[in-house]
């Protein structure tokens, strides 16, 4: 059928422009997001016969490839990647050898340390409303909805996606049993501000319902968002396409089919395309292009909050740490696989024996004796690994470059090469960890503000639907992150102690204690 955007009575949503977004836009975004990820997580895959690396055999060869190898030279390899494939759709390179492969993924522990920094130890969500009773539903609501939502593990999430892919969208999806209670005729925009009693008995009732609210992580490769064409930063409309895996399979096949042409000739897991267009008034949900569903947004904003990595001006995509280390990371991987092919031609003795007959029969073995008449023969000795410290110290450069790009140096991991000093200080260990706190202190402000803005959505949704009423005032929050570093508990009771003598509230300073 194709799409149809009549009911979204808005003649900006075009759709041969959609169209284009997922048929075109779609698959090189796809494409690009996708190499981000498998540089992260670098997925082993089966060898192919025919295509990366499993056409010739070699005694280097191995029964799988990792996905970082598409940025390996084919005189390693000896496979030919294109730009928009990954490491299974390689082509073989006639009379080139599979070389030593050496693949050290130095990209994912540097994220995973990012990650622990930002959400290692949970945040802290204070609502600024005004009322002191109020303050606490809102706290207690908000908590609900996170916990319902996979508590610490989302923040944990949406910091992985977007260290990968340099943003995350999070979708607001109110839940039938929120929608249930939406009255048109009784939304003033939050004009009584109270608790909406006619389906919710208590505020236990309240918090269970709001629980009922989705926070869905987009993923980078499924995205496609219709920008304001004068402000970048105005989602008019959100479109999300992607592949969904169905409980049935599709094809015809069986064991003789398996048996004569492989296991691809059999019966596969039926998938769909899945589009889903959301707008301020109006939603559809498209699979292969057929509507299947389509309603009403009563929100009258289309629900979704954009997060950006790392603040980039100008583009609706943020600043991908995963892009930033490629390019070195393939300069190592190339590196540790030259030495280990050096290694390999270098470390096992050869011998050249003169004079001796039939010495080519003759295994080198403890205990073998070797006997001739001719007195001139000889057995020469050669080969063995010889120290190339220029190789090493190559080597060093690229990591130290990555520490420096990533802000991430192995101390963060534990690891301690040479002797740092007396880190006992407070002083001492932020130095040490100056540039790593740097950059989480600028992910904590991007990452802060869409936490907030979540937050502003779930209540927007719990007072048009009249769960939970609430002033656009009483949705501020504020996000209090954890100090990532080691603490002295009693020097954080001293500077408690100052702090109160000073005129601070007791009420704030529990709150920085964690009380």
């Amino acid at each position: 059928m194709g799409f149809d955007f009549g009911k979204f009575k808005d003649g900006g949503l075009s759709e041969a422009f959609v169209e284009w977004l997922v048929e075109e836009q779609g698959v090189a975004g796809g494409a690009h997001f996708g190499r981000l990820w498998d540089y992260y997580d670098n997925p082993m895959r089966p060898v192919v016969q025919g295509r990366n690396g499993g056409g010739s055999v070699s005694e280097s060869g191995r029964n799988y490839v990792q996905a970082q190898e598409v940025g390996l030279p084919a005189r390693i390899t000896g496979v030919v990647y294109s730009h928009n494939n990954g490491a299974e759709a390689g082509r073989s390179v006639g009379d080139i050898q599979r070389k030593e492969v050496v693949i050290e993924n130095d990209i994912a522990w540097r994220i995973n340390a990012m990650v622990d920094f930002l959400f290692g130890k949970g945040i802290q969500l204070i609502s600024k409303s005004p009322q002191t009773s109020k303050r606490r539903e809102i706290e207690q609501i908000i908590k609900a909805v996170f916990l319902a939502n996979g508590g610490n593990g989302f923040f944990q999430d949406m910091a992985v996606l977007g260290s990968v892919y340099g943003f995350v969208d999070c979708v607001v999806r109110p839940g039938e049993e929120v929608l249930h209670h939406f009255d048109p005729t009784k939304w003033g925009g939050g004009s009584n501000h109270t608790v909406d009693s006619r389906h919710t008995s208590s505020f236990d009732s309240i918090v269970r319902i709001a629980s009922g609210i989705g926070l869905e992580l987009i993923e980078a490769p499924r995205a496609l968002p219709v920008l304001d064409e004068n402000d970048y930063r105005k989602i008019r409309y959100y479109v999300q396409s992607f592949y969904q895996q169905k409980n049935d399979v599709t094809g015809q096949g069986g064991f003789l089919s398996r048996l004569l042409g492989g296991s691809d000739s059999g019966k596969q897991r039926r998938s769909v395309m899945v589009t889903e267009v959301m707008g301020p008034g109006w939603w559809q949900r498209y699979e292969n292009k057929e509507l299947v569903a389509e309603g009403e947004n009563p929100l009258g904003i289309v629900p979704v909050v954009h997060v950006q990595n790392i603040a980039q001006p100008y583009f609706y995509e943020g600043i991908s740490d995963v892009g930033q280390l490629m390019p070195l990371q393939d300069e190592l991987n190339t590196r540790l696989s030259d030495r280990a092919s050096r290694i390999t031609f270098g470390a096992f003795k050869m011998y050249l024996a003169k004079g001796i007959e039939g010495v080519e029969d003759k295994p080198v073995s403890p205990g073998r004796m070797w006997c001739t008449d001719n007195p001139d023969a000889t057995i020469e000795e050669f080969g063995g690994d010889s120290s190339v410290p220029s190789e090493d110290k190559h080597i060093n450069e690229i990591r130290e470059a990555m520490d420096k790009i990533s802000g991430v140096t192995p101390v963060v991991a534990g690891v301690l090469k040479n002797k740092l000093g007396n880190l006992t200080s407070g002083v001492a260990l932020k130095m040490t960890y100056m540039g790593m706190l740097a950059r989480t202190t600028r992910k904590q402000f991007t990452y802060g503000e869409g936490v907030k803005e979540i937050c502003r959505l779930v209540l927007h949704t719990l007072d048009v639907c009249g769960v939970y009423r609430t002033k656009p005032s009483e949705r501020e929050f504020e996000v209090r992150f954890a100090n990532p570093l080691p603490e002295n508990m009693m020097e954080r009771l001293e500077e408690a102690r100052i702090k109160k003598e000073l005129g601070v509230s007791q009420e704030l300073l529990l709150s920085e204690l964690g009380y």
